[in-house]
């Protein structure tokens, strides 16, 4: 089954993919939305965070911007996940990375790192803080619509 990874192209889309981030906060839901947009139908989306997170509403504000919403969604752990089948769980924080790789060892999926930053770091006006919400959003964006970064193989340059 192993070859059945390897053989995939580098850039071609998973069947199931998790985002995971620290809280589930900011990061990784914000990736599940704009993948949910971007991804082909009938591909699984997910995302969890390593340990129990608030709802964001700068995340709110930032996906408005763009036409899009987590709805009624609120943060889960890895805990919490209802299904643990994963293609692909891409990572968007150091903390998360970690956790997701003990969560593999031994098994077939995939573990990506795609380091975003935290856009809670930011100061300033409240424009200055959206600006860091809206920079990650639009990476994120950025990455998914690219449709490469799906796998660690190597990709042509």
């Amino acid at each position: 089954m192993a070859d059945d990874i390897e053989a995939k192209p580098a850039n071609a889309t998973p069947g199931a993919v998790l985002f995971v981030c620290g809280m589930n906060a900011i990061r990784s839901p914000m990736a599940e939305v704009i993948a949910r947009s971007i991804l082909p139908p009938g591909t699984y989306i997910a995302s969890a965070g390593v340990r129990p997170g608030e709802r964001d509403p700068f995340v709110d504000v930032v996906l408005n911007e763009i036409g899009l919403d987590l709805g009624g969604r609120q943060p889960q752990t890895l805990d919490e996940l209802e299904d643990d089948y994963f293609d692909v769980i891409v990572t968007l924080a150091p903390e998360g990375h970690h956790r997701a790789l003990e969560l593999t060892r031994g098994n077939a999926v995939e573990v990506i790192y795609w380091p975003t930053p935290d856009p809670t770091v930011a100061t300033g006006t409240r424009e200055r803080i959206l600006d860091a919400y809206r920079e990650v959003r639009d990476m994120l964006k950025q990455r998914i619509s690219s449709g490469k970064g799906w796998s660690r193989a190597p990709s042509a340059m």
